[in-house]
């Protein structure tokens, strides 16, 4: 039988020059066989032999499957880093999640993990604020942002909008965003939206004490959305919002390296469309960690508590890699290294009975991110407001919910409204 050329059990990867891709794959013929294909039609390889294919080639360029783990249906592969372009994102996606998800012989297909050297790594900018630089802008140290989004999702108008942003700031937001289906609609324009909410922004720092940032949605194509975060910069705003899925993680780099000293939240509606099944499609991990690179600030990770996919297991691994220090700290300046870490957001169904599981699992260095659960106190807004930062302040004293609800009444009615 003819020895698959890119079968290599027991090789050790060189970590400085390679790249590993970790895959599950389910197929109708011997795992072995189902991760050569892949290797090959990731990598250099086609559907049969060839006369241009060289022996230099294939020792130089051909990748290597060097573990396979059978009962996971889970295969390892090491390809050589010249394979890739460097800071090209979407070249690295055409190669290993591309054409092999569309191979016959495959029945399901999952890239869990790519394990980068560091030189992959430092071909990108990362965040250019990360955790530090927005804790230190907003000045909010040793407990979670507490942030909103407007609701209902889209249907105000910009000065509606603006009202109720005035009003939940007043109450103890500190970062409110728009929707992520809300650029710039008919009854909403964007610029109406920046120019009236800026303005609006600053009577509430002035009159809390408090700085406050509003994530405004730039989202669309590359031109509008640059146009559009030069808007945010030119009235003073300081985070903008991209739905890097829809938008594309090239476009994340793109924003980033116009270097307008403006927070990136990305946003990652639609993921589910290939990171919720576990047997097939991306692992959410691997995205977050893509966003990472690309110069995301914070991201949406999962609430485990909400109403939104995501396990407490999977979300942990993904803040833990989202702050991971992924390769040092400059002991001479105490600063980061090339890679800056990404502030998780918690968003998706909260409210502020969940606040203590939340903290709990996920930790305090979070964007705590309330919706419905703001906006749908039965007192309102403003008292919901009230809520979610009392439930966020109950939780940091360890004092029980029920306890710190007696002396507080928006508390008290958000805990029996949401039983």
């Amino acid at each position: 039988m003819h020895k698959p050329p890119y079968l290599k059990l027991g090789y050790q990867p060189n970590l400085k020059d390679e790249l590993i891709a970790t895959y599950y794959i389910e197929s109708k013929k011997s795992l072995a066989e189902a991760a050569e294909n892949i290797a090959a039609e990731s990598s250099i390889g086609t559907w049969t032999e060839i006369g241009t294919m060289k022996e230099k080639i294939l020792k130089q360029l051909g990748p290597k499957i060097f573990k396979l783990e059978q009962k996971k249906k889970i295969a390892h592969i090491a390809y050589p880093l010249s394979l890739f372009e460097l800071g090209n994102i979407a070249q690295l996606l055409s190669a290993l999640a591309g054409n092999v998800f569309s191979l016959k012989i495959i029945d399901n297909l999952r890239l869990s993990d790519i394990q980068f050297p560091k030189k992959y790594l430092t071909a990108f900018p990362g965040p250019a604020f990360g955790i530090e630089g927005i804790r230190k802008y907003l000045n909010i140290y040793n407990r979670p942002i507490i942030g909103s989004i407007i609701k209902p999702k889209v249907g105000l108008s910009a000065k509606e909008q603006t009202e109720l942003s005035y009003t939940i700031w007043k109450n103890g937001m500190d970062l409110i965003k728009d929707d992520e289906n809300l650029t710039d609609m008919v009854f909403n324009r964007f610029e109406d939206r920046v120019k009236e909410v800026m303005g609006m922004k600053k009577l509430a720092e002035k009159e809390t004490g408090q700085k406050k940032v509003y994530v405004f949605n730039v989202t669309g194509p590359a031109d509008v959305m640059l146009k559009r975060a030069k808007l945010v910069k030119k009235y003073g705003g300081k985070v903008v919002m991209i739905d890097l899925v829809a938008t594309g993680l090239d476009n994340i780099l793109y924003l980033r390296k116009q270097n307008l000293g403006l927070i990136i939240h990305g946003h990652r509606a639609g993921h589910s469309m290939f990171t919720k099944n576990p047997r097939h499609g991306m692992s959410m991990l691997l995205l977050a960690k893509l966003a990472r690179l690309c110069g995301t600030d914070e991201l949406h990770t999962g609430t485990v508590v909400g109403k939104m996919e995501g396990a407490a297991e999977e979300v942990t691994k993904i803040n833990l890699k989202m702050r991971e220090d992924w390769f040092g700290i400059n002991k001479e300046t105490s600063d980061w290294s090339k890679i800056k870490p990404v502030l998780p957001v918690a968003s998706g169904g909260l409210h502020p009975g969940f606040v203590p599981r939340l903290i709990k699992i996920l930790g305090e260095n979070i964007v705590v991110n309330f919706g419905g659960g703001l906006h749908g106190h039965p007192d309102g807004s403003a008292a919901g407001a009230r809520a979610c930062k009392q439930a966020v302040e109950a939780t940091m004293k360890k004092i029980p919910l029920a306890k710190f609800a007696k002396s507080h009444n928006e508390l008290k009615r958000a805990l029996e409204y949401w039983k």
